[in-house]
């Protein structure tokens, strides 16, 4: 549908632009419906789970801006402009795993799979976060003050880190060490910290 100059017809609506992996989205949202609400109902992007709907799962978990945010937290009205990944947007192009679905899948990192496409965006945030060099709550003090590298991820740095998200059936030694394997990985281009984006915007899709 060809996007239009109809404004929506009240002050209880907006019409936002949520640029979801890579792709365009215009749509007329009540200011308050959450990211993760727009996500699953006007997307149909379904991988980002609803769990308890208060931000203490983290099963939402979705990237805003390369950084990870819990998508029941978020107005979708106030994230107008900004790039969102979901899980489904960790597929590469030509329709092969992420490094980080491939190590859950080989460390058994998961049971019911509930929880895992948070999981899964919120691993790429702790990647993106310590090659950044931002320190963690166990990060050594001396080592945050005077490292200007990426923090390395210890197994003790990737549970501080991964705290926000919960696993009800207990998987938490296999997404360890999953995140511990794709540290391990050399870092060729597009892999662990690398956009899901694709390399052209296509034109956007206007839903009302």
């Amino acid at each position: 549908m060809a996007p239009t100059d109809t404004h929506p017809a009240d002050a209880h609506h907006s019409r936002v632009t949520l640029r979801v992996n890579g792709s365009d989205h215009v749509l007329d949202v009540d200011h308050r419906v959450t990211l993760l609400d727009a996500l699953r109902e006007r997307l149909d992007l379904t991988g980002s789970k609803k769990g308890c709907d208060h931000g203490q799962c983290g099963a939402c978990t979705v990237l805003v801006d390369g950084r990870r945010a819990n998508g029941c937290l978020l107005l979708a009205v106030a994230q107008d402009g900004a790039e969102i990944t979901t899980v489904e947007g960790l597929v590469h192009d030509d329709g092969s795993l992420h490094p980080l679905q491939e190590a859950f899948l080989e460390h058994d990192a998961f049971q019911c799979g509930y929880c895992t496409p948070g999981q899964l965006c919120s691993a790429l945030g702790v990647l993106r976060e310590a090659a950044a060099g931002h320190p963690s709550h166990v990060t050594e003090p001396a080592t945050a003050a005077s490292s200007t590298g990426p923090v390395v991820l210890t197994a003790e740095e990737v549970r501080e880190r991964l705290s926000g998200n919960l696993c009800r059936c207990g998987a938490y030694n296999g997404i360890v060490d999953a995140v511990a394997d794709v540290c391990a990985r050399p870092a060729p281009p597009n892999s662990a910290t690398a956009s899901a984006a694709p390399s052209a915007a296509p034109s956007p899709e206007v839903i009302v």
